[in-house]
């Protein structure tokens, strides 16, 4: 991107330094002599400059180092985010996402901006809205298409198609389906496009239906209007009935056990996601109406244009209640110009990003195995032939490590950040994916016949999303490290990272954010763990710190190389942070992954353990001062973590498991398959009240908070906190809960801003309260002025581990 002359350009994280240049008067018509002098006169010139560059430089540098400061809780509402990258056709720009933080800090806004892949501009704004998404550019890069929701009454309407001319003009939209619709799937001459959409003959009937009757009432208004006396009758018996028609019913009558949705709500069966189709519009004046590909009562999903535009392959699976059996995914193909659809094979798996060869024989997508039945099975890269009943082939079932998949953290896009597929090269021989490593996510090219692996990005980052223009020409990727939230980068012809963006350089350049410190350990059993210290800007190892555990949940996910603001903050905040990936974690192969089932929790509370006694060891821990928190798994963590040792002053339980039978019954998904438990709890009884940290109430002394949301179905909060809650108020231990309204499992990574703000001021103003006498009246039923800070009780195995108490 454009930077002047004086300031320099990061590449990969290493500064490099900008040339300056200076215009100079011909010099054709000199003497020997006059060469001479000018040639010291432009050397001269030059070195002045560049000393006066240099002084400007350090005094620039030093003047932003005493003006750095520490991150805080509410950055997060300068935060930039960018989302769903899409190359053009060319390879020559980038469409993206750009999500901000509405003015009112309620919610989140997003907008179309480009860029070059070559740099030298500034990132700019293809689309005025508020709520656009989801770029897709068409064949020959002269039209992008994208979703925009706009707002009616202050809530969101259905996304509806929307087309931007990118040769001049405004953009216009093109659906006006109740329900909206999906991404655009370009045909590949530009002519159509697919989307998926779950409105039904019903929903398109009542807006015919809605709209006639606006019409009607305009024209009886401007009739009235031209009246001097305006007679009104009461409604007619049939007019009564009309309008008792019309009325929805907000009940829900519910036949399945999945029947909502974390993230979504309550499902509606009746109205499955079918393909569409509808002619590219080119101006506003084109009134074209989309019609409905396929019907049916079960949803479809990821279609695909085959190379000649003639066909669309999706997948779908027809079955009523597939929690009854192990996921499965079918394929299907239907004619662009519609019919009836045909089912080519059935995948034993559940099937996710499908891609489709540059010669149209093949598929390639990421699935996970189903047997045998783990609690953990990593994903892998797999390739089918399109033909009758073809099979899976595991492409990459001797790399041991997560293939489309890796490390997570606290400030992904929280709107419009999209989604990957495998891409294939233009000769068909390899594809481009993701690899999770060890804390790590970087690139890789899978040959697409033997699996071999090139890693096509290093390093200490996680690759959040990538694309590429046709055949791979040129690739870009959107990177987040410990210390950058999220910017774009490519390669080069040489093949080395090169960056395109520095959204938040204005805002980061002023604060003091630090990489955290690896360290590795080994547990009980001799596993290597893998963990992280985020130490206080400015750490002194000669000073005593108070230490937070920070446990993640999953319990299948893994901390690393990524942006964590909540661990920044928390540092910022005087405390030394320890997040690390105890077994069960991902990144770290298969038996690492899995070796959990059946024991969760268990021996990963003794890795957690361990990690706190390798800190304690290199001395700058104050033991006196411990905190632990975690949300959803690490929620059901820290729950189990309180009731087997009391050597923690504090806990913060967020999004928390008490009852593994209660959730069992609650949760907005089933465990009807054996992953994490071999029976339902009335089958099991003990093996749940065993793994259940409400069953160890008794032995919890420590400080509690619980940080709940209130929609929250994934781990609903009367299957934890709430009743941690109550045990712990019974029992007269220091509790207290903090519940956020129209909040849902992903309140810490997308949900409101100012609750995400709020959160991380309660969990820092809990530990603050128990591990530094800080005064917190709000915490208390009577308020004290000050909180008397007392010396944790361990109770120590010999091998130096915290046991159960009695």
């Amino acid at each position: 991107m454009a930077r002047s002359p004086a300031r320099e350009t990061v590449f990969n994280d290493q500064p490099i330094e900008s040339t300056a240049t200076f215009p100079l008067h011909d010099t054709g018509a000199m003497s020997s002599c006059g060469m001479f002098t000018w040639s010291w006169m432009i050397v001269s010139v030059a070195r002045r400059a560049s000393i006066w560059l240099a002084i400007g430089a350090a005094l620039t540098m030093g003047t932003a180092a005493a003006e750095k400061r520490n991150i805080t809780e509410k950055d997060l509402f300068d935060f930039v985010w960018i989302g769903d990258p899409q190359v053009s056709p060319d390879g020559n720009r980038v469409a993206f996402v750009r999500v901000t933080v509405n003015d009112k800090k309620e919610g989140y806004d997003t907008s179309i901006w480009s860029i070059a892949v070559a740099g030298g501009e500034e990132p700019h704004r293809l689309t005025t809205g508020t709520h656009d998404t989801a770029p897709r550019w068409s064949s020959d890069g002269k039209y992008l298409a994208f979703l925009r929701s706009a707002e009616k009454d202050g809530k969101a309407e259905p996304p509806q198609l929307f087309m931007l001319p990118l040769t001049g003009g405004d953009a216009f939209g093109f659906t006006a389906l109740p329900k909206g619709a999906s991404a655009a799937v370009w045909s590949p001459d530009g002519k159509q496009i697919a989307f998926t959409s779950s409105a039904n003959a019903e929903d398109l009937a009542k807006q015919e239906k809605k709209k006639r009757k606006e019409e009607e009432l305009k024209k009886a208004t401007a009739e009235s209007a031209d009246s001097t006396t305006v007679q009104t009758a009461p409604p007619s018996p049939s007019t009564k009935r009309e309008d008792e028609g019309a009325h929805e019913s907000d009940i829900h009558v519910i036949t399945r056990a999945v029947y909502r949705s974390n993230d979504e709500g309550y499902v509606d069966p009746k109205r499955p996601q079918h393909i569409w189709l509808i002619q590219a519009p080119h101006t506003a004046d084109e009134k074209i109406l989309p019609k409905q590909l396929t019907d049916g009562r079960f949803d479809e999903a990821e279609p695909i244009w085959s190379a000649d535009g003639t066909t669309i392959y999706f997948a779908s699976l027809h079955v009523d209640e597939p929690y009854y059996e192990l996921p499965k995914s079918e394929l299907y193909s239907v004619a662009g110009t519609g019919g009836k659809p045909t089912k080519l094979t059935t995948v034993e798996m559940g099937i996710e990003g499908l891609s489709l060869s540059p010669d149209g024989k093949q598929m390639a997508f990421i699935a996970s195995a189903t047997q045998p039945v783990s609690s953990y099975t990593q994903p892998d890269l797999w390739t089918i032939e399109l033909t009758p009943n073809a099979k899976p082939r595991n492409l990459t079932e001797k790399f041991d490590y997560d293939v489309g998949s890796g490390v997570f953290g606290d400030n992904a896009p929280p709107r419009g950040v999209g989604s990957n597929r495998p891409i294939w090269s233009a000769d068909g021989k390899s594809i481009l994916e993701l690899c999770g490593k060890e804390g790590r996510t970087n690139l890789a090219k899978f040959d697409a016949t033997t699996g071999a692996v090139s890693e096509l990005t290093q390093g200490n980052q996680a690759v959040i999303r990538f694309g590429a223009s046709p055949g791979d020409k040129r690739i870009i990727y959107l990177v987040s490290t410990p210390t950058r939230v999220g910017d774009l980068f490519t390669l080069d012809e040489n093949g080395q990272p090169r960056q395109i963006t520095d959204i938040n350089h204005d805002l980061f350049s002023r604060l003091e954010v630090t990489e955290p410190e690896e360290i590795r350990y080994e547990s009980f059993d001799g596993k290597r763990i893998q963990a992280w210290l985020q130490k206080p800007p400015g750490f002194d190892p000669h000073k005593k710190y108070p230490l937070i555990l920070n446990i993640h949940g999953g319990p299948h996910a893994a901390y690393g190389y990524i942006f964590e603001h909540e661990f920044q903050w928390m540092a910022a905040k005087g405390y030394v942070v320890l997040f690390p990936n105890p077994r069960g974690s991902t990144t770290y192969g298969q038996e690492f992954g899995n070796v959990i089932q059946y024991h969760y929790p268990g021996d990963d509370f003794q890795d957690l353990m361990r990690g706190v006694d390798e800190v304690i060891r290199r001395g700058y821990i104050d033991e006196k001062k411990l905190g632990v928190t975690g949300g959803s798994g690490g929620g059901l963590l820290t729950n189990w973590v309180v009731g087997h040792t009391q050597r923690f002053a504090a806990a913060v339980s967020q999004r928390d498991i008490a009852s593994w039978e209660a959730w069992w019954y609650t949760a907005d998904f089933t465990l009807f398959q054996p992953n994490w438990f071999k029976a339902p709890p009335f089958d099991d009884p003990d093996d749940f009240r065993a793994r259940s940290p409400i069953t160890y109430i008794k032995n919890v002394k420590t400080p509690l908070m619980l940080i709940l949301g209130e929609t929250d179905t994934r781990t609903p909060p009367g299957a934890g906190g709430e009743e941690m809650f109550r045990a712990l108020k019974f029992r007269k231990v220091p509790t207290v809960m903090v519940k956020f309204p129209n909040e849902t499992h992903e309140l810490s990574r997308s949900g409101q801003p100012w609750h995400r703000v709020e959160r991380l001021q309660h969990i820092v103003g809990w530990f603050d309260h128990w591990l530094l006498g800080v005064a917190k009246p709000e915490y208390e039923v009577t308020p004290e002025r000050e909180v008397p800070i007392k010396a944790p009780m361990p109770v120590k195995t010999d091998a130096g581990q915290q046991s159960r108490p009695n």
